[in-house]
């Protein structure tokens, strides 16, 4: 059983001094004194430990010798084991992380439709939403952080004859109207062919399952046809393409290792030129991302609020209207051109007519992928939650940001996977603590992009009743942490009734501070929780400063006393400083 004992976090400030590593605390002299003889931990002391106090019941002879062979190169190693400073400086060492070793482990030969996927919005953008640059690179920083969604935007170029990616919306904003060809004069936009051989370049240097590209087309039908001639000769033999076969069932991340798949709208048998849906958004809207430009951006939203009632905002996939005139001659053009489009597309995109029901009706001969606002989510579950977790049993459901997040800010992911929805679209240029939800989420199983749902997601119950995501569900666990550090917030991100952010005491003018405190949480869902954790700086006459985070998967935090890694606003790993925290799981 583990040990109730609480112990120490130490917090150094990189961005203002550097501290050498402190003196081990009393509470971790009194753990090594119980698993030492002689001020010496050998090797047998070091696997009782392990299996004891860090809840490693399978640890071996052989693991704990691994761990002092690392350790040989500290001058205060000793020949027989161990010493003190030395134990101190393994909790400390990346041997000893929070989670399970950064392995694939979880089954992969499911459908996609069994996973929650790395999934990144308009990732060609650097910046805001409005007036920044398109650039092949942060699609790169994307790809070799894990994502496995890149959505690219295409227009025709400013001379009609070639394939941009740009953010090209029309916005009505107050008084002041931005039509879609100035707009897209606010930014430098790059070829669709650059794009596509960067992916080809960087798709697998993080993981080696699949790249899903998902395509907005505001094309013509020559250039439809130049995008299929691009895509093909790019990707060549690692394309996927399902030929003329409705997928009956999508293929599982195993089998398509290696692979980049295209999912976008099908052309129609005659292919229309489209229009474009203007956008009347009125200026109050954008007031809810102002203060993500904070030190650290705004608390996550909570899902059981209401998101703006009049939010008409659509995928541009979903909402193109047709012209029906069109000669023979076109149409014998765009029949040609939509075949070879068409070819290309292994996941299906687009909603059937008729409202949210039939757009979420299972068709078992076709599987499909849906894509809903943020704001048209959060309307659905309210009325068809339980429609939503049936249809993404089988089909492909994408979330993506209101179009009023101007300046990339993201919302709550949990709303989305709490649903089931696989492609929880966010925009990575971006930060803050619902992009850290999202960033600690896929973390998970080797962080590989890829993420199995829970079996209450996947499977009927005896009487075909679906999950309902709004029911409380009883206790199962309690999760236990110690902490020490300038002053840390620590809390749990889930399903509504776990969801819950704590603050430990503060310690002013202590650049080494010590607590001991411990925070228990409930959970209900450990599946879809994540552990948060922030350190910030506290000033009595200023507003605190942020000093770094970390989420963690819950079903993946490993019990005893680990060394936790922090991060920036970003997501950037810091050298060097760590949080040293006890984790304990206790049943109700």
């Amino acid at each position: 059983m583990a040990s109730k004992q609480t112990f120490k976090v130490c917090f150094c400030f990189r961005r203002r001094f550097k501290i050498t590593v402190s003196e081990a605390p009393e509470e971790i002299k009194t753990l090594f004194s119980r698993y030492s003889e002689n001020g010496i931990m050998s090797v047998d002391h070091l696997k009782r430990f392990m299996n004891e106090c860090q809840g490693e019941e399978k640890a071996t002879i052989e693991d704990a010798q691994a761990i002092l062979d690392s350790l040989k190169h500290l001058n205060i190693f000793q020949r027989k084991g161990m010493n003190i400073e030395a134990f101190f400086r393994y909790l400390f060492s990346d041997a000893n992380t929070p989670t399970s070793p950064s392995e694939v482990y979880q089954d992969m030969t499911a459908p996609l439709s069994h996973y929650f996927i790395y999934t990144g919005h308009n990732s060609y953008l650097t910046g805001n939403q409005l007036s920044s640059d398109c650039s092949d690179a942060p699609i790169i920083k994307a790809l070799q952080r894990g994502v496995r969604v890149i959505e690219l935007d295409m227009w025709p170029n400013s001379e009609k004859d070639n394939v941009d990616i740009l953010h090209g919306r029309s916005y009505n904003v107050g008084i002041c109207h931005i039509p879609v060809n100035h707009l897209k004069t606010l930014t430098t936009p790059v070829e669709l062919i650059k794009c596509l051989r960067s992916i080809k370049e960087h798709a697998f240097s993080a993981s080696p399952y699949p790249v899903c590209i998902t395509l907005e087309d505001h094309l013509t039908p020559d250039l439809q046809a130049k995008v299929a001639e691009m895509v093909t000769q790019t990707f060549g033999d690692i394309l996927f393409t399902p030929g003329s076969e409705l997928l009956a069932e999508l293929p599982s991340p195993e089998s398509l290792k290696h692979r980049v798949i295209i999912s976008t709208k099908p052309p129609k048998e005659y292919l229309q030129s489209k229009s474009i849906t203007e956008r009347n958004i009125s200026e109050k809207k954008g007031n809810d991302t102002a203060n993500e430009e904070e030190t650290w951006g705004k608390e996550v939203p909570d899902h059981k609020d209401k998101f703006d009632a009049d939010d008409k905002d659509l995928d541009e996939e979903e909402d193109s209207e047709d012209d029906e005139n069109v000669n023979d001659g076109e149409r014998k053009l765009q029949q040609d051109t939509a075949l070879e489009y068409k070819h290309l597309i292994a996941i299906q995109a687009g909603k059937q007519k008729g409202g949210l029901e039939v757009a979420l009706r299972v068709d078992p001969n076709k599987v499909r992928r849906l894509s809903l606002s943020e704001p048209q989510l959060e309307k659905a579950a309210i009325t068809n939650g339980v429609d939503i977790v049936r249809f993404t049993q089988n089909n492909i459901l994408r979330v993506y940001p209101k179009g009023t997040r101007f300046n990339s800010s993201n919302y709550n992911p949990l709303i989305g996977w709490m649903h089931g929805a696989q492609m929880v679209a966010f925009n990575m240029q971006g930060y803050g603590r619902s992009l850290w939800l999202m960033q600690g989420m896929f973390k998970s199983n080797g962080g590989c992009g890829f993420v199995k749902k829970p079996d209450f997601l996947l499977k009927a119950g005896p009487d075909n009743e679906v999950f309902d995501p709004r029911a409380h569900l009883r206790v199962k666990q309690i999760l236990k942490a110690s902490e020490s550090c300038i002053i840390l917030y620590i809390g749990i991100a889930g399903v509504p009734v776990d969801s819950v952010m704590k603050k430990s005491k503060t310690i002013e003018d202590n650049w080494i501070p010590a607590w001991n405190e411990e925070f228990e949480f409930p959970l209900s869902l450990p599946e879809l929780a994540l552990l948060r954790v922030e350190v910030h700086e506290y000033d009595m006459s200023e507003k605190d400063d942020f000093g770094g985070q970390t989420c963690l998967p819950i079903s993946e935090l490993r019990s005893g006393i680990r060394a936790v890694p922090l991060y920036s606003r970003k997501g950037d790993k810091y050298k060097n400083v760590k949080l040293l925290m006890h984790f304990e799981f206790v049943s109700a």
